[in-house]
Formats: C-alpha cells, sequence, structure tokens
C-alpha cells in the first residue's frame, strides 16, 4: 500500500509503501479517493504547532474524500494532534461516526480541496453571521479557499459582496469568484477604513475576517451601525489595533468561530451543504489533483505557495 509519511518534522514527507490499517474499534478502513494539503497539514508537520512537535513517522493529513462499502464519505481524522495516521495514504482508517456520506454527484477532489475551509466559510456566513437576502457582506483574505467559499456562498444567498485582497493575483481570483467590488487592502488604517467605507457604498452589514491585524480594524470601521464582523484567522497579525469607540458608537458585535466548536451534527450538516453547492457548481474553487507519489514536490509548492489553489493527493 502506498502512503504518504512525515519521517522527521519540519522536512517535506516522502512516499512509501507500508501495511493497510487495521481499524480500532469504532473505526472503519476508508478506500482514499482524494486528500487534500491543508494548512493545518503543514502547520502540524513543521513540529511548531500548539498540538506540539507530532509523533513520527506518522501519515499527515486531517480530512479526505474516501469511500467506504461502495458509499462516498467525507472523513476527518486527527492526524499531527494526535498519535497515528491520516488520510494520505490509499487505504486510511476513520471513526465511523465522523464519516459524512456525500452525493455522488460531487467530485471528489473538489469537495476535498473545499473541505473544512468552505466549511468555515458557510458556518460563519449563516450559523454565526445571520447573514440576510440584500445585506453587503465584506469579504477580508478574499483569494483564499476560506475567502473564496465565502464569496461564492454570500452571492448564492442574495448579498451584495465585497471582496478584499491583499495581491493582484487574490483580487483576480475573488473577482472571478463573482464579486461585486474588489478591493486591495493596503495603506495605514485610516486610509484602508476609508477605502472600504466607499467600497462597500457607505458600509457594510457583516465582515467575514480570516486576516486580523490593521484590515480586520479598518473593516469594523467600515461596518454600518449595528453591523457585525465573525474573526476565524490571524493571517495579517495575532493582535489588532480595534479602539473602543469604533465597537461601542455603532454597537457593533465581533463573534470568534473555530471548526472545532461545531458538533459531529452541525459539521456534517454544513459538509452537506457544502458538497451539495460543489455538486451544483455554486461552489467553485482553484484546485490542483496530483498523484499520490508526488506528495513531496506538491507539499513543499503548497507550503511556498506557488500554487493557485488548494493541491489534492488522489492515488
Amino acid at each position: 500500500m502506498r502512503r504518504v509519511l512525515v519521517e522527521r518534522p519540519g522536512e517535506p514527507p516522502v512516499v512509501r509503501d507500508g501495511p493497510p490499517p487495521a481499524p480500532g474499534p469504532g473505526e472503519v478502513t476508508v478506500e482514499l479517493l482524494a486528500a487534500p494539503i491543508t494548512p493545518l497539514d503543514l502547520l502540524c508537520a513543521s513540529g511548531t504547532s500548539y498540538f506540539g512537535v507530532p509523533a513520527t513517522p506518522y501519515v499527515p493529513g486531517v480530512q479526505g474524500v474516501g469511500r467506504v462499502d461502495g458509499r462516498p464519505v467525507w472523513f476527518p481524522t486527527t492526524a499531527g494532534m494526535r498519535p497515528g495516521d491520516g488520510s494520505m495514504a490509499e487505504l486510511a482508517t476513520a471513526v465511523a461516526a465522523d464519516l459524512v456520506e456525500l452525493p455522488e454527484a460531487a467530485d471528489p477532489v473538489a469537495v476535498a480541496a473545499a473541505g473544512l475551509s468552505a466549511v468555515a466559510a458557510h458556518a460563519c456566513l449563516h450559523a454565526r453571521g445571520g447573514l440576510v437576502a440584500g445585506e453587503t457582506v465584506l469579504v477580508l483574505g478574499a483569494g483564499g479557499v476560506v475567502g473564496l467559499s465565502a464569496v461564492r456562498f454570500a452571492r448564492a444567498a442574495g448579498a451584495r459582496v465585497v471582496a478584499g485582497a491583499r495581491s493582484p493575483a487574490a483580487r483576480a481570483r475573488a473577482g472571478s469568484a463573482g464579486a461585486d467590488v474588489v478591493v486591495g487592502l493596503d495603506g495605514d488604517l485610516d486610509e484602508l477604513a476609508a477605502s472600504l467605507t466607499d467600497a462597500c457604498d457607505g458600509g457594510a452589514d457583516l465582515v467575514i475576517d480570516p486576516l486580523f491585524g490593521v484590515p480586520a480594524a479598518a473593516a469594523l470601521r467600515a461596518l454600518h451601525p449595528g453591523g457585525r464582523m465573525v474573526h476565524l484567522g490571524s493571517s495579517a497579525g495575532d493582535t489588532s489595533p480595534i479602539d473602543s469607540a469604533t465597537l461601542r458608537s455603532g454597537s457593533l458585535r465581533v463573534i470568534g468561530y473555530t471548526n472545532n466548536e461545531l458538533s459531529r451534527a452541525e459539521r456534517a450538516a454544513t459538509l452537506g451543504a457544502v458538497a451539495t453547492a460543489v455538486a451544483e457548481g455554486t461552489l467553485e474553487l482553484p484546485h490542483e489533483r496530483r498523484p499520490l507519489d508526488d506528495a513531496g514536490a506538491a507539499w513543499q509548492r503548497q507550503a511556498t505557495g506557488s500554487t493557485d489553489g488548494r493541491i489534492v493527493l488522489v492515488p
């Protein structure tokens, strides 16, 4: 059986032959169809994550799409976070209760590319953000998987979408995803707040923020009174220059979000919505399919950002 192995933290994985996995109590064997290389995989394998240095060697892959008894399913693992192997092998194991059955019409590679990033976008807009048709949504970091998913889902829900992204390539992707307005995230706090407010025609109702830092503080100033921000990441900084006056004068709401808060039922329902959107063509995300044997090179490309979308490994 071919499998990807992280042999030493901080080094790219290698591909080796090995024995098939033996499911434990409550587990099942999954025949792999697609395994994405996600930021969490890269972080855990680096040995610098808040989960600590992983026990090596191990098979990475915190999520995947496969078949169990002929049925297409999405499945999660705790690879890199706890001892044990993940999805990047021809055969993997998963907790039976965690499986989410997928529609046959959904491309497994496209579902894997969307995965938990799209789940986060959908939950931030709807379950946490309370999006209503006709509202203006400001999506920060709109060129990444979470941001692009948020743009697609917000458009499908009848919102006006303003996309903020830092690079020209990211802004182009956001525009292609259907954003009504695309704006850069350059400038100091005052300049960026004015730019975002103008792009939102005077103000937004909801901000989706995977960045924090200066962009989040500027986006708060661009909210209408009573507006809300759902915050789910800090790629622009672990702290943000948010001032008390902005929050209080606008009666604004800042809501933190993590996928870890989702119950099994919530995660399954949201993944079902993601898979349905993929099957119907509502959710289309840039991704690249690579064979499992190319995992080492694909891993390095994903880590350095030298790809426009998520790389998905297939057997």
